[in-house]
């Protein structure tokens, strides 16, 4: 990444208080040689689980389940790239969290994709929703303001 690349790409995700980077594998394109649609869905996966991590709560004691997502593909994406997926908190419930994703890439210097996703917090089981504790809210609110961004409540 130049130093141009890194200037635009730190502009287009300042308020995003974790950024994964994802390289475009080959096997990745469709017959139309684009990033396959189902990719955008895993690159996302693994975004959200560096933002847990950041957070500390995704040490294996904690279960939570994706009740929703989706994808608006703005720009096609093409092999060789490396994608920049700012993630954070679009708003945090009592039992859930809507995470927010930008997808840049490095090749052509723009958001080519946006995502959205809400994410449960289950109990031990996996079967009744739990809320939030009052640090783990509070751990999340100060990551956010890392980046001078506040979610909804």
């Amino acid at each position: 990444m130049s130093a141009t690349d890194s200037h635009e790409a730190l502009r287009a995700l300042a308020n995003y208080p974790v950024i994964h980077h994802q390289p475009i594998h080959w096997g990745e394109m469709d017959a139309f040689s684009h990033l396959n649609n189902v990719v955008y869905y895993r690159y996302a996966e693994s975004a959200r689980i560096a933002y847990l991590q950041a957070l500390g709560m995704f040490d294996g004691s904690m279960v939570t389940v994706l009740a929703q997502s989706s994808c608006q593909y703005l720009r096609p994406v093409t092999y060789p790239d490396t994608l920049l997926l700012g993630v954070r908190c679009q708003r945090l419930g009592t039992t859930s969290i809507v995470m927010e994703y930008s997808y840049y890439s490095l090749v052509q210097q723009a958001i080519v994709a946006t995502a959205e996703a809400v994410v449960v917090r289950l109990d031990s089981h996996g079967k009744d929703k739990l809320p939030w504790t009052t640090e783990e809210r509070a751990r999340l609110l100060a990551l956010e303001e890392t980046v001078g961004h506040t979610p909804k409540l």
